[in-house]
């Protein structure tokens, strides 16, 4: 098993994860050129996708899905509430699958088990997977943590994790009091702070692999994420990933 991302930040966002014959994307963020262009850096073609999951509705992470699954044939999967606010954006898509985000279903050699999460979309859920042997989580857009999604996290193997904003970089800079409330608010955006503390409250003995994910551009930088972060898990800052806007992350296999 093993996961890559092609790109994470507000200008879009999408994460590949692979196991036996299954390739699944999760979100789907580029226009379709972008999304081709992407895979091929992971030695990736269109036609290797096996689906599409979706997150939310929001446009860094929905923006391709039409062009794309529509090129590809590829299923798409996710909430009702997301799929009601997609549908305006995307037009029809080749096959749609509406899911429950409290019950896990299977695609090919991976399970899947959605949970919902605190953020502005209209019914965001995020995304465990496993190959039955190993487990990994893509979570990003979320404004604070809970108690379930700490229950479904516990013990990954690999976890790509939002860490989006340093606090003092974001009250103290240019965006404006609407916009800092909502990045900062229960429905916003997990600071690198509170991404630590709720990493730190994780049972992470069988953690491979720790990437930092949907990091602002304006409001935080890579080595105040890692230094969080790696404070957290007593590891080395250097141990800790980032998954950059333009470059992503090359694959990184869970053993």
């Amino acid at each position: 098993m093993r996961f890559a991302s092609l790109g994470s930040g507000s200008r879009g966002n999408a994460t590949v994860v692979q196991a036996g014959a299954t390739t699944l994307l999760i979100d789907c963020g580029f226009g379709l050129a972008e999304t081709r262009r992407r895979l091929g850096r992971v030695d990736l073609d269109l036609s290797d996708v096996t689906a599409i999951l979706l997150t939310h509705e929001h446009g860094d992470h929905v923006a391709g899905v039409g062009p794309v699954a529509r090129a590809g044939r590829l299923p798409v999967w996710a909430t009702p509430g997301t799929l009601a606010a997609l549908a305006p954006q995307v037009g029809e898509l080749p096959q749609v699958h509406s899911i429950n985000c409290h019950a896990p279903w299977s695609i090919g050699d991976l399970h899947i088990t959605p949970f919902p999460v605190p953020h502005d979309g209209r019914e965001s859920c995020q995304y465990l997977l496993s190959d039955g042997a190993r487990r990994f989580a893509a979570v990003t857009d979320l404004g604070h943590t809970t108690a379930h999604m700490q229950s479904v996290l516990a013990d990954c193997d690999g976890l790509l994790f939002e860490c989006n904003h340093d606090r003092e970089l974001l009250l103290g800079g240019p965006y404006p009091p609407a916009l800092k409330r909502r990045v900062d608010g229960d429905f916003g955006h997990l600071s690198n702070d509170a991404a630590a503390a709720f990493v730190g409250r994780l049972g992470n003995r069988r953690l491979q692999h720790f990437v930092a994910a949907h990091l602002s551009e304006q409001n935080n930088r890579p080595a105040l994420a890692r230094a969080a972060i790696a404070d957290a898990l007593g590891c080395s800052a250097a141990w800790i990933g980032v998954a950059d806007q333009d470059l992503g992350l090359d694959w990184r296999a869970l053993a």
